[in-house]
């Protein structure tokens, strides 16, 4: 055998490792496809962070379209989305919902304390269960529920105004969570003149 034929098997390595790797730069990495699209929120049973001894199901997240927010303290990028999320809370009429991932429960109080709270509940997951279910990567992740409790929409990272612009604001607004705010008009200038006034002159 010669010297040559020892490196063709690696020339088809590294073709395929090319090849691969250009594919997936080419999709965004943050919209990766997720089983459970189209499909209802996993069945699951979850304590609340401020009361513990209360459990909730899957059945409380029907009637109303809800958004789901995996979070952690760990999580830099949480941080980074967290007034976003504010933002949200404040400007629809969605039911935000938050999935404490992996975290503890005295670091996520006072998170939350110290930042603010979006959300209309939230659920502790110390084991990352429900994570499973939801076939999370890590956080943060979001996920769109219709009023049936269906996952309509999936985003693998922050949310970000442009994804706030672009993604979720308008399909909020189809569920009639959402009312997209009128385009402002600009006052008119001290000194100038309407035409109206001109025609009148």
């Amino acid at each position: 055998m010669n010297r040559a034929s020892l490196f063709i098997p690696l020339g088809i390595f590294c073709l395929i490792m090319f090849v691969g790797y250009v594919g997936f730069s080419l999709g965004d990495r943050k919209q990766l496809p997720s089983a459970l699209l189209g499909k209802p929120f996993p069945q699951f049973e979850a304590p609340l962070l401020y009361n513990p001894q209360q459990k909730v199901s899957n059945t409380d997240l029907l009637g109303h379209p809800t958004l789901v927010n995996v979070w952690a303290t760990w999580c830099p990028t949480c941080k980074a989305e967290h007034a976003e999320l504010l933002s949200i809370a404040a400007s629809t009429d969605v039911r935000l919902v938050g999935v404490n991932y992996k975290d503890s429960i005295p670091k996520a109080l006072r998170w939350l304390a110290d930042y603010g709270d979006p959300y209309d509940l939230v659920l502790v997951d110390a084991n990352g269960a429900l994570g499973v279910e939801l076939g999370v990567y890590g956080a943060p992740e979001t996920f769109l529920l219709d009023a049936e409790g269906n996952i309509v929409y999936k985003r693998v990272g922050d949310v970000n105004p442009r994804i706030w612009r672009d993604e979720l604001a308008p399909r909020l607004a189809q569920m009639g969570v959402y009312r997209t705010p009128e385009p402002e008009t600009e006052p008119a200038s001290v000194g100038s003149v309407s035409m109206r006034e001109a025609h009148s002159r």
